[in-house]
């Protein structure tokens, strides 16, 4: 039994991978309040024209309904560090960079949406690059299983 023991590998995260899981978590937040928001537009407490869901135009109620439900979606797969959590968020991001970048005239034009979303995204991929990078480095587990592979 000691023998088995002593040979179990005690597999601890990485600083990044600490580090990025926060990020995910910070990233459901702010998909959660996203979430919100859209919800309080489609129920009508937003203070504006036209912001209740029976007022407002078609292309309005589509993109709100969708994000009303994608967003606290992807905000549960971030929060628990689930593999399709950055996916949903993805969609949510694509869909609203299309709505105010490709259909200003229809959506408005909120350039620091689309650019917090594009930060995001490069932070993911630096992270995913680091972290790949930091696995492929030998002297890790994965090199011991290498090892022993050539016997």
């Amino acid at each position: 039994m000691s023998e088995v023991a002593s040979r179990r590998v005690v597999l601890q995260p990485s600083t990044i991978e600490v580090i990025f899981a926060w990020f995910q978590r910070v990233i459901a937040g702010y998909c959660l309040l996203f979430g919100i928001l859209y919800w309080i537009r489609l129920i009508g407490f937003y203070p504006g024209p036209l912001w209740r869901f029976d007022l407002m135009p078609v292309h309005w109620q589509v993109a709100a309904v969708v994000l009303a439900v994608f967003f606290p979606f992807a905000a549960a797969g971030l929060w628990m560090l689930a593999s399709w959590g950055p996916v949903i968020w993805f969609i949510c991001a694509v869909t609203e960079c299309v709505m105010y970048a490709g259909f200003p005239e229809l959506f408005g034009h909120r350039p620091l949406i689309v650019a917090s979303h594009l930060a995001v995204a490069l932070l993911y991929i630096v992270f995913r690059v680091v972290i790949w990078i930091q696995k492929r480095q030998p002297g890790d587990s994965n090199s011991g299983q290498d090892r022993w592979l050539n016997l």
